[in-house]
């Protein structure tokens, strides 16, 4: 009989990971592991992959997917992310701190060798690897609101063979692009967080030098002050004091005032 053979392939990978797993306790992880093994289950049938062919590696405190060949790739982005994020926070909107769940996600793609016992090895599962453990995606979920189940980093390759194609439910506006630098790999990312706006969008609005806030109240003969005294005053009906600005050209106005404001634009149309 002739022996099985290892075959090379071209795979699509997934790997996902739990946001502080550790210091849980046993019982605690064993339940965020059921939750997140069938929401990723569910996750993938609502995509159209069959969960069945995919062969999986148990991470500990995560999954490896490698999906079936000739997967198309976007669906691993969408449905397949928003679907996970869904479901995971539907879940923690009843769990407890200790059975919360948010996850990381990576996707990569490339050529693997598949053993004659169904393991997966070769060079994309340790580019993977270190696109799961990157700095950026770490960050950038920590400092999202709690409602963000999932952030997805995806490799340069994967990105441009996906996103910026027009697909449905693909919007290029949703990614930023990052540096990762995890041991002896370097190269360039694709973030998105799952369900929160654009982080492009994010990030510029977080670099932004906003213009600071009036100065309220008197200063005291001689006090050194970085704005002009505030607009006058006058009260109205009720305690609360009226605040008139006049501002003229195109732009914003920032100011600061408790009560009523009231701003008027003057100049050309």
């Amino acid at each position: 009989m002739r022996p099985r053979e290892d075959v090379w392939e071209y795979r699509a990978v997934l790997a996902v990971d739990i946001v502080g797993s550790g210091g849980r306790g046993n019982v605690a992880l064993q339940q965020i592991r059921s939750v997140l093994a069938t929401a990723l289950r569910e996750s993938f049938e609502v995509s159209g992959i069959d969960w069945e062919a995919c062969l999986r590696d148990d991470l500990g405190d995560g999954f490896r997917v490698t999906a079936p060949a000739g997967v198309r790739k976007p669906r691993l982005i969408h449905p397949l992310i928003p679907e996970l994020a869904a479901r995971l926070r539907a879940h923690n909107r009843t769990a407890g701190e200790k059975t919360s769940i948010r996850v990381r996600t990576a996707l990569h793609a490339g050529d693997v060798c598949i053993g004659w016992d169904g393991g997966v090895t070769g060079r994309p599962l340790e580019v993977l690897a270190r696109l799961l453990d990157a700095a950026p995606a770490r960050a950038a979920l920590a400092e999202a609101p709690d409602s963000v189940a999932a952030s997805l980093l995806v490799s340069q390759h994967y990105y441009e063979e996906t996103v910026p194609h027009g697909y449905p439910g693909l919007d290029p506006e949703t990614f930023r692009e990052v540096a990762v630098a995890e041991k002896e790999f370097t190269a360039p990312a694709w973030l998105h967080l799952s369900g929160y706006g654009s982080p492009a969008h994010e990030s510029a609005r977080a670099s932004a030098q906003l213009p600071e806030p009036r100065e309220s109240g008197p200063r005291e003969p001689g006090q050194p002050g970085r704005h002009a005294a505030p607009a006058p005053t006058a009260e109205v009906p009720g305690g609360l004091s009226e605040m008139i600005n006049k501002a003229s050209g195109h732009g914003t106005v920032y100011a600061t005032q408790n009560g009523i404001q009231h701003i008027h634009i003057t100049g050309k149309p």
